[in-house]
């Protein structure tokens, strides 16, 4: 997990981080910082360890921890998180010892991770790591337990109201 504490204290990744966190300082709902990124990592890793999917958990923790990292550029540039974390994929990742293959296929997860393999059946098998992406994003929301809960824009269908459904 060396490239992956490499980005970790990356020190363009801290810069996104410290933007994004100074601009969800009074957000009340769900917000996009490292906790979010740690909840998103863990779960994609219990999933690909739970149906025997074999990724290196690098591959599987820098994805995660690079999936939000854009909301910084969404929030001073109007530049929607997803393509912004795919073009900082590409100027950080390969700093930290990531190839561009890798790099690639982190790209493609994170490009696609808005949107469930169910909601679109044009997507590629290559794309699985989008997909457990989509489900671990979604997952870690805590909706069971949040404040703010009864005023979130998530639909109910989507929203976490137990720990397991």
């Amino acid at each position: 997990m060396e490239r992956v504490n490499k980005l970790l204290f990356h020190p363009e990744y801290q810069k996104h981080l410290s933007v994004i966190r100074e601009a969800e300082k009074e957000r009340e709902y769900c917000g996009h910082d490292l906790e979010h990124f740690m909840d998103v990592a863990r779960l994609s890793w219990i999933y690909c360890l739970e149906n025997k999917l074999f990724f290196e958990r690098d591959i599987v923790y820098a994805m995660a921890l690079m999936h939000d990292i854009g909301r910084s550029l969404e929030y001073t540039n109007g530049i929607s998180h997803d393509k912004a974390s795919v073009q900082l994929c590409g100027e950080i990742l390969g700093e930290c010892g990531y190839s561009e293959e890798e790099i690639e296929m982190i790209q493609t997860a994170i490009n696609n991770h808005r949107q469930s393999v169910q909601e679109s059946n044009e997507r590629e098998k290559m794309n699985l790591l989008g997909d457990i992406l989509y489900y671990a994003d979604h997952k870690s929301r805590k909706c069971f337990g949040c404040m703010a809960e009864s005023t979130c824009y998530w639909p109910k269908e989507k929203k976490n109201l137990s720990i397991i459904r």
